[in-house]
């Protein structure tokens, strides 16, 4: 298949390495070609997992144009305050029956949608979203990148959703993952595993990593306490998908710590441990966790409480705590239903968005 990736984080090197491995026809696109400049010059990346280390060849490029010619697939494992910048440069470029894949989402998949649409694209598209990166994973370096583990089970929702037969295809002859079709791209969004699992980590973590040099919030850091109030959290979430009427699987997270059902199946957590790769130095203002699993996926789950009527009194505490630690009002400018416009709709007309598109 013709695969798009696009990015330089830990998921696109994860992307570009595993399906250039398995033989995909792999573009991978940055905007910064300098920063590829190892990778050109080396001709491809070392992935390193659990049957060791080996090159894989794939090269990189700065022509977004060409990068999208024919690609049956566009995957963008970007942070979410990216992906608005990303569908206006995707917008020109975009041909009808391409299925663009945000692994995890923050409700992206509309987002990006709305930017296409404004930049003038006709292109009969869908964009999907899942409930996290398929991979654990993190780049040693410019030239190497480790994944711990893949993704077993990605349960992923699509806008539009008259689209998911095709989209589901589409990504599942690239994953070997299991695609799980969920109902709608907020549904999929509402299976967003990052703002559950890191807040409360990060958080109530915050001394021993402001103290430490590095700090494994996965090892070190989840306590008892902890677990207890990711459990509050998640039946918050769970309980909004309810009231807009998504059934199970919700992919609660206490799977990850206590089963093998979750989205990374078997032994997960404690490979994520085993690695060390976790064992880092976190700034509480400026790393991922903070701007995109709180800035972005909590303060989203909050509006969509209030907007569904359902109480979220956990995630609405730890988005105003969290909002004093970083010394950022979250809820004022993080993405919520008010800033991305959809508040003031009722339900049947954003559902009626979600079947039938922009």
């Amino acid at each position: 298949m013709k695969v798009a990736v696009l990015g330089g984080g830990n998921g696109s090197y994860a992307a570009a390495a595993d399906f250039a491995e398995a033989g995909h026809d792999v573009r991978w696109w940055r905007r910064d070609r300098a920063s590829f400049a190892d990778v050109e010059k080396a001709g491809g990346i070392t992935l390193t997992d659990h049957e060791g280390s080996r090159k894989i060849a794939v090269v990189p490029t700065d022509d977004l144009a060409a990068a999208l010619k024919g690609a049956e697939l566009i995957v963008a494992p970007t942070p979410a305050f990216a992906q608005e910048d990303i569908a206006t440069r995707l917008a020109p470029h975009l041909e009808d029956g391409q299925v663009i894949y945000l692994p995890p989402g923050t409700f992206g998949s509309y987002l990006m949608m709305k930017r296409i649409r404004e930049a003038g694209s006709k292109a009969d598209i869908a964009i999907a979203e899942t409930g996290t990166l398929p991979w654990l994973t993190r780049k040693q370096g410019p030239l190497e990148v480790r994944v711990t583990t893949r993704a077993s089970r990605l349960p992923t929702g699509v806008l539009p959703a008259r689209h998911t037969d095709h989209a589901i295809k589409t990504i599942a002859a690239v994953f070997p993952a299991s695609i799980e079709p969920v109902e709608d791209a907020l549904s999929g969004a509402l299976m967003n595993a990052g703002p559950i699992i890191h807040p409360p980590l990060i958080l109530m973590n915050a001394g021993p990593i402001e103290h430490f040099d590095r700090w494994d919030i996965h090892n070190e850091g989840t306590q008892p306490s902890i677990r207890r109030t990711h459990t509050a959290l998640d039946n918050e979430r769970m309980a909004i998908r309810e009231a807009l009427g998504y059934g199970a699987p919700h992919f609660p997270l206490a799977d990850h710590y206590e089963t093998s059902n979750w989205m990374y199946g078997n032994l997960a957590h404690d490979k994520l441990v085993d690695s060390g790769d976790w064992h880092e130095k976190l700034d509480l203002k400026s790393h991922r966790y903070m701007l995109e699993d709180v800035g972005m996926g909590l303060a989203f789950m909050v509006s969509v409480g209030e907007w569904a009527g359902v109480p979220c009194p956990v995630a609405t505490g730890l988005l105003a705590i969290a909002g004093a630690v970083a010394e950022r009002d979250f809820r004022a400018e993080g993405r919520t239903m008010e800033k991305i416009g959809l508040a003031g709709e009722s339900r049947e007309a954003v559902q009626t968005m979600l079947r039938e598109g922009l």
